[in-house]
């Protein structure tokens, strides 16, 4: 087995908002880390000093994305697409590992795919 934790449809449609709650939250933290355009700076700066601090709107939106994708990890909840908000839930579907496929702006969880089948190769419940 791939995960260690499987997920019915009612476990994963009943943590629906915590997960988006979070999913918006990495997205916060991603769009301020794309607008701080640190990276060039940084990269300059270490070439002369040796290592430089991002300052400390990059520092949070760094330490809040790796944590809150550290809380989606443990719950066993895996983030495809932070973009479209595809999430994947893992599952069992007659016995077999798969996975309950949900975007954020989807009202339920209602699809499931089997391990390799991605996205494309969902199905409806």
């Amino acid at each position: 087995m791939v995960h260690s934790r499987h997920f019915t449809r009612e476990e994963a449609n009943a943590i629906r908002v915590w997960v988006a709650e979070r999913v918006e939250r990495l997205r916060e933290a991603r769009d301020e880390l794309a607008a701080s355009d640190i990276a060039a700076s940084l990269t300059a700066a270490t070439a002369v000093s040796g290592g430089s601090f991002a300052g400390m709107a990059h520092a949070r939106a760094a330490v809040i994305y790796a944590l809150t994708l550290e809380e989606l990890e443990e719950a066993n909840v895996v983030v495809r697409d932070l973009e479209r908000g595809l999430v994947d839930f893992p599952t069992l579907v007659d016995g077999e590992e798969g996975y309950l496929c949900w975007l954020v702006d989807e009202p339920e969880v209602g699809h499931w795919h089997g391990l390799g089948a991605g996205y494309t190769g969902r199905r409806p419940l």
